[in-house]
């Protein structure tokens, strides 16, 4: 016979159970009472965004057209300050912030500038190349250099790594790129999954280009799924799969690159309530984080302006 038992024994397991279960439940607890992320968050009024950064902690940067300010913005909370407040005559349109902390600024006016994420110090401003008929407008990192975009000229320019100042790079454009005048040509710009190349969009007419960045030769990237990326802004990539934001489009297209990235099919496009005139994307975690520069409303001092996160 199993035998019964006492009280004692009884009331002793009964208290262990209940320590076991409370141990257990506690985190789902916690983790149901801690808020959720934001899915916009604010800018500062009149800050007139375009370019946004993301780096390995969960903070955004975001640059201001007015007077070329970075606004720092935590991704947990919404909350933001301004880390570097620009000055009179600066832009800041696309950003790239770097491994090291450094974060690279496309300054539109012929210039691009490095700033220290922590501190919000200017460290360098390269003079890329003449300040009108220019629009530095865009930048990645690959190799030792930081490559900036020219919407007005078919060259890209390559800047020292590391806030150091050094000799800068001029890559004229050729092959099947063809300048369209007055009007955004190259735009956002990103590595190819191989390391080896850069991928640039063509805003008008909406095409994706390989740059060899040897010889300055570009091959038209095969669109297969949709006919063109017009209004195509900012790039940002993950292995073979290309998100590209095509701004007054209100849309993220996504494609899946080749092994050769010379073709590109489609595969979805993304989409939110949220979204007026995005521009630029970055990413954190499991989210694509946009800013939106609102174009086609008034950009006054008063206008108010947001970023926005959508799910990937």
């Amino acid at each position: 016979m199993t035998p019964t038992p006492s009280r004692r024994t009884f009331l002793a397991g009964t208290a262990v159970a209940a320590l076991t279960l409370a141990a257990t439940a506690a985190p789902a607890d916690a983790a149901a009472s801690r808020p959720a992320w934001p899915t916009v968050f604010p800018l500062p009024d009149g800050w007139l965004p375009e370019g946004i950064a993301i780096g390995a902690k969960p903070y955004a940067y975001l640059g201001s057209r007015a007077n070329g300010g970075i606004y720092r913005t935590d991704l947990r909370t919404g909350e933001g300050t301004v880390l570097y407040a620009g000055g009179a005559g600066q832009v800041a349109v696309g950003l790239k912030l770097d491994h090291d902390g450094l974060l690279y600024v496309a300054g539109s006016t012929g210039v691009a500038r490095v700033i220290d994420s922590r501190t919000g110090e200017l460290l360098t401003t390269h003079q890329l190349t003449t300040p009108t008929g220019h629009f530095i407008n865009d930048v990645t990192l690959l190799g030792d250099r930081a490559w900036f975009t020219d919407s007005r000229d078919a060259v890209l320019y390559g800047a020292p790594r590391g806030g150091r100042t050094g000799e800068i790079r001029a890559l004229p454009l050729t092959g099947d790129w063809t300048q369209v005048p007055d009007a955004i040509s190259a735009n956002g710009v990103v590595d190819t999954p191989d390391g080896r190349a850069l991928i640039v969009v063509k805003s008008t007419p909406g095409e994706l280009h390989k740059v060899n960045l040897r010889t300055g030769i570009t091959t038209k990237i095969t669109l297969i799924g949709q006919e063109t990326v017009v209004n195509g802004d900012g790039l940002y990539r993950i292995g073979r799969t290309l998100y590209v934001v095509q701004n007054r489009l209100n849309l993220v297209s996504v494609w899946t690159l080749d092994r050769t990235s010379t073709t590109a099919t489609l595969s979805r496009t993304i989409t939110s309530p949220h979204f007026d005139v995005p521009t630029t994307a970055a990413r954190y975690g499991n989210r694509l984080y946009l800013v939106n520069a609102r174009f086609t409303s008034p950009q006054t001092p008063e206008t108010t302006f947001t970023g926005v996160a959508v799910s990937l």
